[in-house]
């Protein structure tokens, strides 16, 4: 039986503790949220396409979703939409930042965090701030507690994550409540801007000379910056082992190592969950699976063939893209500039849904609702290409054959 000496002490320890414990979360919070007791302007390069996308929605009551590839910007672009707050008149503690990836708040519910920041700026639950949460999905029962704040808060939330595994698991529960908005690698112009290149319409060999750096980097904004391959690789040893093999508990990494080198290197090739089975020697199911993680880790897309039943289209093989040319480059170099211009083109053009088209044989890149498209960069259709380029029945057909087809909105 303790002594009251012990019982004491123990109660001393524990208040101490508990002190230490609100001292670190507000100097925290503090430190994470710097406009609450200066001046504070991001200057960073503006994705302004992303800013303004946010913008558009930032007076309704929609949880906004930023999702994309680890270290595409998502960050950078939830303080860029803050400093335009800021700088449009919205209060300084109106405006609440957390990283829930942060150490000191690991042990913290988001609605522990809400509490915390009405109690350092004297905020009634009635009040209306803007709530930002970086990497919501590393927090178990965030969906639950982002429909709460939805349903009962006068907060207007806005969140990133770039695990869309977590995402689409676990966002059924907030269905009708959200907008979603996938930041992508930089396009061409964004590119010429984060280089700072200057180019007049007159300097055609200039900006030709720009896109072949934009095929071998990519649009990865700090590796674009600073064009260090070890930044790289290492960004993409963090996805696969803690997004896929950790994430997904899997054992033989072996698998998933080889499985992402030979993806790279069948970018825009027709490719079978049968043939991979065979080269990697594990199921089908298996291969299915995997490549879904890969997806969901924004690592690779894949698009379905263009058929006239659903019958054929789940059997055909699926055409492979990287999430990034720079990191398929990682594994391929640039030896195939027809393969990463293609991979550029579907980055492009992702969100109309592209499909491929194969007939007889003859394949044509890419189909859309109303588009046909096909990328040739230094080369040209061969006969039977042309002819079934020709006779297919779509509103708009292109040939995306240079740097021109990316200078396009």
């Amino acid at each position: 039986m303790e002594s009251k000496t012990d019982v004491s002490k123990r109660s001393n320890e524990i208040s101490s503790l508990a002190y230490i414990i609100k001292e670190n979360v507000e100097s925290e919070l503090f430190k994470q949220n710097p406009w609450w007791e200066q001046s504070f302007t991001e200057n960073s390069i503006p994705r302004q396409q992303y800013v303004d996308k946010i913008f558009e929605n930032i007076n309704d009551r929609q949880v906004i979703f930023l999702t994309g590839l680890r270290r595409i910007g998502k960050t950078t672009i939830m303080q860029q939409v803050i400093s335009k707050l800021l700088s449009t008149g919205t209060p300084a503690t109106n405006i609440f930042f957390v990283n829930l990836d942060s150490f000191a708040l690991r042990t913290f519910s988001i609605h522990d965090l809400m509490e915390k920041y009405r109690e350092l700026h004297k905020k009634s639950t009635d009040a209306r701030f803007y709530f930002f949460i970086d990497e919501v999905a590393t927090k178990e029962g965030f969906e639950n507690e982002l429909k709460s704040i939805y349903d009962l808060e006068n907060a207007k939330v806005i969140c990133s994550s770039s695990m869309a595994t977590m995402m689409r698991d676990k966002r059924a529960v907030l269905t009708g409540r959200t907008k979603t908005i996938e930041v992508m690698p930089l396009s061409f112009p964004e590119f010429l801007i984060f280089k700072n290149a200057q180019v007049k319409k007159s300097d055609h060999a200039k900006l030709e000379g720009l896109f072949r750096d934009y095929l071998y980097l990519g649009g990865i904004p700090h590796y674009v910056l600073t064009e260090d391959k070890e930044y790289l690789n290492e960004l993409v040893e963090s996805i696969i082992y803690k997004d896929i093999i950790a994430y997904h508990k899997i054992k033989n990494e072996k698998v998933i190592l080889e499985m992402f080198a030979l993806l790279c290197m069948r970018v825009g090739k027709p490719t079978s969950y049968t043939k991979l089975h065979k080269l990697l020697n594990i199921s089908v199911d298996s291969v299915k699976q995997y490549i879904g993680y890969f997806e969901k880790a924004y690592l690779f897309y894949s698009i379905e063939r263009f058929t006239k039943t659903y019958n054929e289209k789940i059997v055909s093989p699926k055409k492979i893209y990287a999430g990034d040319v720079a990191i398929k480059n990682l594994i391929t170099g640039l030896k195939d500039f027809g393969a990463s211009y293609e991979n550029l083109v579907f980055l492009k053009i992702k969100n109309e849904k592209p499909e491929y088209y194969n007939e007889n044989g003859i394949e044509l890149d890419f189909i859309t609702q109303d588009t046909l498209i096909e990328a040739k960069y230094g080369s040209q259709m061969n006969t039977k290409q042309a002819d079934a380029f020709k006779s297919i029945n779509k509103k708009k057909k292109m040939i995306a054959d240079g740097v021109k087809f990316f200078m396009e909105e």
